[in-house]
Order: C-alpha cells, then structure tokens, then sequence
C-alpha cells in the first residue's frame, strides 16, 4: 500500500512532503488558549524579555505647533545601539491625562524611514514617502490624523528602521554589486533615490542576517522589536499628561506585527489593534511564506502553537484586526481561519465582544475607511 499522497507547494517543488514529515516528528501549531501559561511561553520563546524596559537618557529633542497639535521630538537609548528617535503628538490645547497609543509603523521593505512612513513631524517629507502613505494609508500621516481624535500618540523608529538602522558598511559586500544589476526595479519605484533604493535592498538581505545573531544571542529578531515597543510603551505611560491606564497600539503589516507582539506580551495595553498581518500558520505555506519578514516567525512557536494564539494570548483584553480581501501577502483562507481561530479563543476566554474581525475590499493597506473604524474603537475601548 503507498502513503497518501502529501499537499503539494508551489514553493517547495520535490519537497513539498518535507511538510509531512515534520508533522510526523511532532504536532505543528496546536491550539494554545488564552491565559498566563501561553503568555509565558510567548516570552520565552521571544526571548529578550526578561529585565527592566525603560528609556535610558530621555530626551525632548523639539517642540512645535502644526494643524492642530503640538508635536515633540524624542530621542532614548534602549541600552544597544544607536538613539531611538521618536514623535509624540497630542492635540494643541489638551487638558487632563489623554488616553495613548502607540503607533507602529511597518515594515514595507522599507528600513531607510521608519516613523515617517505613518507620521509627518516639522519637516516636510520627501515625495517618495508621500507615495508609500499614499499606496497604504490613504494618502495621509495617520499618526497626525488619530491624535486629533483626542489621543497621545507616539510614533518610535524600532531595531533596524530610520534612526535605529545598521550602516550600509556592515551589510553584504555583494549586496551593491547585486543591487547594480537590477536595473529599472522596484526597489525605486516612486522616485526612491538611488542610495535609498540600495540601502532598503541590501537591508531585506540583512534581515537574515540579524536573525542568525539573534539566534546566536538567544533571542529573535521579533523579541528584540516587542522588546523595543515595550520600552516605547513605558515612555508613553510615564508622560503626566497620559493616562497609563489607558494605552493601546496600532500598526499595518509589520506594523500589525508589532502591534500583535505588543498585545502579547504588555500587560498594559488596553486595545490592540492589528491591520494586515493576521494569518494561520498552516496556510502561509503555499506561496505566502517568502515575502514575510522573520518578526512574524519567532523560532520555536509553531510548536506550540499558531500566530492567532500568540496574538489572543491575552484575552480577554481587546484585539482589532483588520484583514484586507485581496492581501497579496495572504489568501483568504489564512485570514479566514485566523478570524475563526480569534473568536474561539475569545469565546474561551468568555468574551467574544472583546475581539472584533473586520474584512474590508482591495489589497493589503490601511486605508481611510479602515482607519476610522479603527480609530472609533480606539475611542470606544480607550475613552478618548
């Protein structure tokens, strides 16, 4: 009698059955449910989770008054590398601690910028950030955009992006050779210069890189960046005109990640929210592994259980995700069994009201519809 026949993947070709055999060596993402065991296991194997989380050298870098808020420039040592640099705005005028969040910009294959992919400070940005906002966010700095809603929103570059990035020296030396020969290609789509082209292409090889040190230094590279946002966090609650009672962190793709890991892992944040980076495991494995970065794959989880689990692993505590129909990073299963397996869980944790699934039309973005939705249950859970 012969073995049943194995799936087939598009991106494993001849060892499409090396699927099956590892399930054979053991379970791949069992259920986790909700509750301070899952959220251990979450941080061990995150990693770079143990220890205080607090700013180190705070600073107030700038201050100014534009459309409506007062904007402040940030700068903090989290204890390694360069200083975090970061924007905080709330509305001008303001009286009494304002609910905050915590707003996480994405990953984009994008390392030059980080905060100003979602945020404009005093200067005008470049015309090439102005179409990445357009492409996935509307057209508008949607940081700026839910401050005027009444909250406190910090806007921190994390480990790898904008004032946190590794120089172009230590990356690959083939990486510019590499780049050279590419021609007319999509890392200048939108007038991108050259060296911003060259570094953001030699930065996604990077990444690989910076995975392998984590898992030499015990870590991953997605316990170092919640590790990051969590100090981030801190800062936020630390402020006298924030209520610390009232925090909470939204993000796009990387971003969503982020805001995932945030959830997961800080029991401080009160509302979640995750845009574009909710998906099952199981289902990535087709096609939809490749264009993820290693933040949504923290080694060691999938056995014990799927990225829904970590994200839920808190609940009760409010969970936004936004899924996007036409996500070329997903299929519609993925995000169909993710949206299941988080309303399981939140049933368990017996409040099913606390999570909300929302699908919206089009590819994978952040849109203007999507975040009013967003930023009216922000004010619903947070009180703005």
């Amino acid at each position: 009698m012969h073995p049943p026949a194995s799936p087939s993947y598009h991106d494993l070709g001849p060892f499409s059955d090396w699927v099956a055999a590892a399930q054979r060596q053991q379970p791949l993402f069992p259920v986790c449910p909700p509750g301070p065991e899952t959220q251990a296991r979450v941080r061990e194997v995150l990693g770079f989770a143990a220890g205080p989380e607090e700013a180190i050298d705070l600073r107030i870098e700038d201050t100014w008054e534009a459309d409506g808020l007062i904007g402040e420039a940030l700068s903090w040592s989290v204890g390694y590398g360069p200083r975090t640099e970061a924007w905080l705005f709330k509305p001008a005028g303001a009286t009494g601690p304002l609910p905050g969040v915590v707003a996480l910009h994405d990953h984009g294959a994008f390392k030059y910028f980080g905060k100003e992919k979602i945020a404009q400070g005093r200067a005008e940005l470049p015309a090439y950030i102005h179409a990445h906002s357009a492409q996935y966010y509307g057209g508008r700095a949607w940081a700026n955009a839910l401050a005027r809603e009444g909250f406190a929103v910090l806007v921190p570059d994390v480990f790898l992006w904008g004032s946190r990035r590794f120089p172009l020296e230590v990356m690959p030396d083939w990486a510019a050779a590499t780049f050279g020969g590419l021609g007319d290609s999509d890392w200048l789509r939108d007038g991108i210069p050259a060296d911003v082209g060259a570094y953001n292409f030699a930065a996604a090889q990077h990444e690989h890189i910076v995975e392998k040190y984590c898992r030499l230094l015990g870590t991953t590279l997605a316990g170092v960046v919640s590790h990051e946002d969590r100090i981030a966090v801190n800062v936020l609650r630390a402020r006298p005109d924030v209520d610390a009672s009232r925090i909470g962190c939204a993000g796009l793709s990387g971003g969503g990640a982020r805001s995932a890991l945030l959830q997961a892992t800080h029991n401080s944040i009160r509302a979640a929210v995750v845009v574009g980076m909710m998906s099952s495991y199981a289902h990535l494995l087709d096609r939809h592994i490749a264009p993820h970065t290693w933040m949504f794959f923290p080694s060691g989880w999938a056995r014990l259980g799927d990225w829904p689990d970590l994200a839920a692993c808190r609940a009760p505590s409010p969970l936004l995700v936004q899924y996007d129909r036409d996500d070329e990073l997903f299929n519609p299963a993925a995000m169909e069994a993710a949206d299941a397996r988080l309303s399981a869980h939140y049933q368990t944790a017996g409040a099913p009201d606390a999570y909300r699934g929302e699908f919206y039309p089009g590819p994978h973005k952040f849109d203007l519809a999507m975040q009013a939705a967003a930023f009216a249950w922000l004010k619903g859970r947070l009180g703005a």
